[in-house]
């Protein structure tokens, strides 16, 4: 696969990264329902022999859980990814979730990710979310200390917005972003991308599948019978009316990629990579079989026309 450079860094991503989100399981607040940790394993590992060079997780994943599957996949393997996770989401021994960015916190996330993940430093440490929005200041202040100790390489943000990038920016550069962004979420072009590209900002973009909904495998069916213990049951996009429109969605994507022998989520993913700020993609797995359905959109382009095809539909269905 052809590689982009990240940001200011001298990492090269390949288009498309193993994202770790639902392989963290079931059991929390943000969970996919249940998970075998086998088949994340397998997956991790089937996206490396296809050519994926780095990971993204977060503590928060499975409350440390999907770190430690990350481990497990890449125990004996020669050829190590990039590996990128997350701070700022913290819980309790009951499981209860809160947010800080105070540096004696941040200081014991990152030492509890490196234990975790069995690495001896994070490539690229990102504060997950902008929350607290008053101890921005203090979180990237203290991102900055660790990666001038060593422990981490490079340091980003998840979910801020223009505002609080400056306020990160005065203290330290920005190596990455990380920002919902997909055909259902397309809200960040306004602003947030061109910040970043003016700035020379890494964008990692997450979600581009919208948590599986544009993979042209979801039915209204299948929503229905998800797990209660499946955050995307209760999301507003996998919830009518907008479940229908998204779905419609899909078979434009469907036509498109049948085309080229792609699967709608493909198409999908390479939508993301059609714009110019975006570095890089997200792609969750959470077996091996997923992955090799959606692996293509790494090399896969849009034509103009088949571009075209899709914004038409977006003005007809806002």
């Amino acid at each position: 696969m052809q590689t982009k450079q990240l940001g200011n860094s001298d990492l090269h991503l390949t288009p498309v990264g193993f994202g770790a989100w639902a392989i963290g399981g079931g059991g929390w607040a943000f969970g996919w329902g249940p998970q075998e940790d086998q088949e994340s394993v397998e997956a991790i590992q089937r996206s490396l022999d296809l050519g994926v060079n780095w990971i993204d997780t977060a503590a928060i994943y499975g409350l440390g859980h999907s770190e430690e599957i990350v481990a497990k996949a890449l125990s004996g393997r020669s050829n190590k990814p990039y590996i990128f996770t997350k701070c700022s989401m913290i819980w309790d021994k009951q499981g209860n979730i809160s947010r800080s960015l105070k540096a004696d916190s941040l200081r014991k996330e990152v030492e509890d990710s490196l234990r975790r993940l069995q690495v001896d430093v994070i490539d690229l440490y990102q504060v997950h979310w902008p929350n607290p929005d008053a101890e921005i200041e203090e979180g990237w202040e203290t991102l900055a200390q660790l990666k001038d100790e060593g422990k981490v390489r490079y340091i980003g943000v998840s979910n801020f917005n223009v505002e609080q990038m400056q306020r990160a920016q005065a203290i330290a550069p920005i190596t990455s972003l990380q920002p919902p962004y997909s055909l259902v979420k397309p809200a960040v072009e306004t602003e947030i991308l061109p910040f970043c590209k003016a700035n020379n900002i890494g964008v990692i973009v997450y979600s581009p599948m919208q948590s599986g909904l544009l993979t042209g495998k979801m039915t209204a069916e299948r929503v229905a019978n998800m797990p209660d213990n499946d955050w995307r049951k209760n999301n507003s996009e996998f919830q009518e009316p907008r479940l229908s429109r998204n779905l419609q969605l899909v078979e434009v994507l469907r036509e498109i990629g049948a085309a080229h022998g792609r699967a709608p989520g493909e198409v999908a993913i390479a939508w993301t990579l059609n714009n110019p700020a975006v570095t890089a993609a997200i792609v969750g797995g959470r077996n091996a079989q997923q992955v090799e359905g959606i692996i293509g959109a790494a090399e896969y382009r849009l034509s103009d026309d088949e571009l075209s095809k899709i914004d038409s539909f977006l003005a007809q269905h806002p």
